[in-house]
């Protein structure tokens, strides 16, 4: 059922019953349904609609809970409901009172919670029988050795249903595994070959089975299915349950640690491109004469070109060139690639100032505006480094999954790092930036780093 036009039916029939209601409430004369009143209503039932896609009400839409949906229906509701009092019933002359606005904004949240919550249930409810019917199913991966694999097989299957698992088979993560009954469940093969499984299979979920006490084991895993389009779900023990990492969705089912995929909600999400694009465009418009100034003293500083541009690995590990401005000598990789350290020799005397106070990273406004970087977001490396870092932490591979900023939480609390080693040591922060990503982390980025350069702490 599509969610989006059951939304809009919903808020539409609401501003008319409404707009019935408030006739007679308020004793305004005869009740007449004119075109301008229909007008009216699409106006109003297309601001719900693009309120609840802001929230993510349209994501995963077979896998909604009709309880957890209402409730979160009620906080959107009572949101919506102040934003339309401000906009349309703060001035409206036919309110003559306090208790007539109190009466007229809790009448249209009544009506409009009724409508939509109807609505919804409805919705869901009928997805939810297409899932229990398996008319909807979700072809499903379960990672682990043949005994887990094979328990949590059994237990899906008894007392999962209403989820609409299609369990397809699973990949063992041992080289060496025992008798398996392959009637049951089919083995499709080692765990590292699970990306071409997943394509082969047409796979959307993926069940980790193992023990949760194999970190190492699951990091690996984690870091194989970087970048591919699944759910995935970890089998927790005892001790994760006391500590509150897992959520029970469903009150019979199995309970699963969900690793998360949505990082930000779709409204911040786009909150946070607007700010970049304004941001880096302002700034770049009224700081034009500091691009200015920096760029007759790098070509005083020393010969060569005012820009210096790199290839940078991006998000979903999609190259890019990230430009700066120039604060090493020409040709100063001609032995190849090398990190800079706290007395290279090549950073020039102007260079060296550029990175106390973090001028030679003005021109990547620009990359900030075409997209391929953000404000916020982990430092973008080399694929000469990465390839190198995620021998020894293939959780670096974590990262790509945002933009890559021109500042981020790992060079404000670490700051720039001269070998591999630190890179390492650095990516604990920028994973911690990344599990709570939100608009209020990144101001607080932003203001620390303005602390940097006030200070001068830039290498």
């Amino acid at each position: 059922m599509n969610f989006v036009l059951v939304d809009f039916i919903a808020a539409f029939l609401a501003w008319v019953l409404f707009f019935v209601l408030r006739k007679i409430m308020l004793q305004e004369g005869p009740i007449q349904v004119t075109y301008s009143l229909l007008g009216n209503s699409a106006i109003i039932a297309s601001f719900w609609t693009l309120l609840y896609a802001l929230t993510g009400q349209y994501r995963e839409v077979f896998r909604k809970s009709r309880v957890k949906e209402i409730l979160n229906l009620a906080q959107i509701s009572f949101f919506g409901g102040i934003i339309i009092f401000f906009v349309l019933f703060l001035d409206d002359e036919g309110i003559y009172n306090y208790q007539a606005y109190y009466k007229t904004i809790g009448t249209y949240l009544a009506v409009h919670f009724s409508m939509a919550a109807l609505a919804k249930t409805l919705a869901i409810t009928h997805n939810q029988n297409l899932v229990k019917k398996r008319k909807i199913a979700f072809n499903t991966l379960i990672i682990g050795s043949n005994t887990n694999a094979r328990e949590v097989y059994r237990e899906l299957e008894k007392n999962n249903r209403h989820l609409g698992l299609q369990i397809k088979g699973f990949v063992h993560v041992y080289d060496s595994f025992g008798h398996f009954y392959e009637d049951e469940l089919c083995n499709l093969g080692p765990y590292r070959d699970i990306a071409d499984l997943i394509k082969q299979h047409q796979i959307e979920e993926v069940i980790i089975a193992i023990e949760p006490s194999e970190h190492e084991k699951i990091t690996e895993i984690l870091s194989l299915l970087e970048g591919e389009n699944v759910r995935i779900s970890i089998l927790p023990d005892v001790y994760q349950i006391l500590l509150g990492s897992v959520k029970v969705n469903h009150l019979f089912g199995t309970p699963l640690i969900e690793v998360k995929q949505d990082l930000m909600p779709v409204w911040q999400e786009i909150a946070k491109r607007v700010v970049d694009i304004s941001v880096s465009l302002s700034f770049m418009v009224f700081f034009c004469w500091v691009y200015f100034i920096t760029a007759i003293l790098v070509k005083l500083s020393s010969p060569g070109s005012i820009i210096y541009r790199q290839e940078r690995i991006g998000k979903s590990g999609r190259p890019f060139y990230i430009y700066k401005f120039r604060s090493m000598v020409a040709n100063a990789e001609t032995n190849g690639p090398a990190l800079s350290s706290d007395q290279d020799p090549r950073v020039t005397p102007w260079g060296r100032f550029m990175r106390k106070v973090r001028l030679d990273e003005l021109p990547q406004f620009y990359n900030v505006l075409v997209g391929e970087m953000s404000l916020v977001g982990p430092r973008p490396e080399r694929q000469y480094f990465i390839d190198q870092i995620v021998q020894a932490a293939p959780q670096y591979k974590h990262l790509l999954r945002v933009r890559p900023g021109i500042t981020s939480l790992g060079l404000v609390k670490f700051g720039y790092a001269q070998n591999v080693p630190e890179m390492i040591k650095r990516l604990k922060y920028d994973i911690l930036y990344i599990e709570n990503m939100s608009l209020a982390m990144d101001f607080r980025v932003l203001l620390y780093t303005i602390k940097v350069i006030v200070e001068g702490r830039g290498k």
